[in-house]
């Protein structure tokens, strides 16, 4: 065999082919329906059970779609068993035992439930996470995969400041004691973004092992809009229709300690 066939076929093993457009507009098309569900939920108080379903469904079904799309199908699972099901299993050791969130209960209002825990929470769980090693992995570079850990599950935790409060004003699920709280998100205990920041090390570590690192930045296109969309929303939302102007403002700080240097990155590469 010639030397400029083994290249060839090297070159064809190492870098990732460029999938048909057609596949490439299935993540887009389902984040897209997702941004426009959200929308909806100031125009009607805070959103309704259907769009609540409807928003975390599209979301999450974006992000397995553009893992699958980028890395194939034995991925994309990967991402949905490794979010979505230490999500679920930490959530049903959640509600029983109050670790490692603390004392809290769903109201029966999210609808299926698996293990005491309604399907969409682990669902929300994969929504994020994607989005949250996308976040970290083009944040940290090649400083190495602790660091990535490290971003991504404080990305994927800081989210749940404007979740939290979102869903317990909504009536989906009660704690027991929300003291002592972060100053402005009053209702949610400390307890439970240490659990979510427990939780999230590893399923950000998990899906940082099981997920390929691609060389091809733009193609995390999807994950990083989603990723910004969910921040800017969200302190829209809670500034202006929520009621929760100090949840804005905190949520704004937290989530902006990820959200505004990917900002600044994204446009240092377009200068580029």
């Amino acid at each position: 065999m010639s030397t400029s066939s083994r290249a060839a076929r090297l070159t064809d093993r190492t870098v990732p082919r460029t999938p048909p457009l057609a596949p490439r507009a299935v993540p887009w098309l389902l984040a897209a329906a997702g941004v426009l569900v959200q929308i909806a939920f100031p125009l009607t108080g805070g959103g309704t059970l259907g769009l609540t379903v409807a928003s975390v469904a599209l979301f999450s079904a974006a992000a397995v779609a553009d893992a699958a799309v980028r890395f194939g199908p034995a991925v994309a699972a990967s991402v949905l068993v490794g979010a979505g099901g230490v999500g679920l299993v930490a959530e049903a050791v959640g509600v029983r035992t109050g670790l490692p969130f603390g004392d809290y209960a769903y109201t029966g209002t999210l609808g299926a439930e698996v293990a005491d825990v309604p399907v969409l929470v682990p669902l929300a769980w994969v929504m994020m996470a994607w989005p949250a090693l996308a976040v970290a992995r083009r944040l940290v570079g090649a400083r190495g995969r602790v660091a990535t850990v490290l971003v991504g599950a404080y990305a994927l935790t800081a989210w749940d400041v404007f979740l939290d409060p979102q869903m317990v004003d909504a009536g989906h699920w009660t704690w027991a004691d929300p003291t002592p709280a972060l100053p402005g998100v009053e209702g949610i205990p400390l307890t439970n973004f240490a659990g979510w920041l427990v939780v999230s090390l590893v399923v950000v570590g998990l899906l940082d092992r099981l997920v390929p690192r691609s060389t091809d930045a733009p193609r995390d296109a999807v994950p990083l809009t989603i990723y910004l969309w969910t921040y800017f929303s969200s302190v829209l939302a809670h500034a202006v229709f929520f009621g929760r102007p100090p949840v804005a403002l905190v949520g704004g700080v937290l989530m902006g300690l990820v959200a505004w240097p990917l900002v600044v990155t994204l446009l240092r590469e377009r200068r580029r």
